[in-house]
């Protein structure tokens, strides 16, 4: 879609090309929502594709993720043999519903920053212990946890002008053991429920996206029993349950329960 309201688009190349942020500015990285529907309060686009920062950087320490990696570089890299949660990362990928054209665009860092309950690069993320690096206008740099960086529907902890620059994961997340689930009304459609549950010898780990408008997280010090788990997803309020045409909320926290025990028993194993 043409958007008719933009008069500027900026293609800096380096930290000492970064424009001066203004109302009516947007990043602009793969542009699979930005150009998918009218954006009348937006005048400029800054165009952040041609920064070069590396995709996929992977170290001793951990897996380090550009917020302009896209969905299909992550879904073909070839990760070591010791990290035994990789197959977690393809389940993510092809739980964003897309086409060829939408994989080659669209990027892990708009999947986290639209903040939609369904987007699956935040399950992966907030699984895996993600940690978001911001930078802000001036060039400082904070971190803050995925699970704290989403904060809703179309709603981030990002403040104006700040920028997501790359998801940390440690090493020690990419080698436990992981189970996955996800759910929708119909074969194609967006996930109504999606739960990733992880284990090592430290614990077990309970992540639920998609049902609830934001991510959850639990911990337990061991594998809990099915009563535990029950207990912990009650803690989500009534009215913590998301509500759209992808599902109602009494739908969403049933199928979540369900899904949550299968992998509690998968996980046990």
């Amino acid at each position: 879609m043409d958007l008719d309201t933009i008069t500027a688009v900026l293609t800096p190349r380096g930290p000492d090309e970064w424009p001066e942020w203004r109302a009516g500015d947007a990043w602009l990285a793969g542009g699979t929502w930005l150009f998918s529907e009218p954006q009348p309060g937006l005048t400029r686009l800054i165009d952040i594709a041609g920064l070069g920062w590396p995709a996929i950087e992977r170290d001793e320490t951990g897996l380090r993720l550009s917020a302009t990696c896209t969905i299909a570089e992550l879904d073909r890299h070839e990760w070591p043999a010791a990290w035994i949660a990789a197959p977690l990362v393809g389940q993510c990928c092809r739980a964003l519903l897309g086409s060829f054209k939408i994989w080659n665009r669209a990027t892990v860092g708009g999947n986290l920053c639209m903040a939609l309950p369904a987007g699956p690069m935040i399950a992966l993320t907030v699984a895996l212990d993600g940690t978001c690096v911001i930078r802000g206008p001036d060039g400082a740099e904070r971190r803050l946890p995925v699970l704290d960086f989403v904060r809703g529907p179309q709603t981030t902890a990002l403040r104006p002008g700040e920028l997501l620059r790359r998801i940390d994961m440690p090493a020690a997340a990419l080698r436990r053991r992981t189970a996955f689930r996800r759910l929708s009304l119909s074969p194609n459609g967006r996930s109504g429920a999606l739960v990733i549950g992880t284990r090592d010898a430290d614990g077990f780990a309970l992540t639920v996206t998609a049902s609830t408008p934001r991510p959850y997280r639990w911990r337990f010090p061991g594998l809990p029993e099915a009563a535990g788990l029950r207990a912990a997803l009650a803690a989500i309020p009534h009215d913590g349950w998301y509500d759209d045409v992808h599902g109602a909320p009494d739908w969403r926290a049933h199928v979540t329960g369900l899904l949550a025990e299968e992998i509690r028993q998968e996980l046990s194993r």
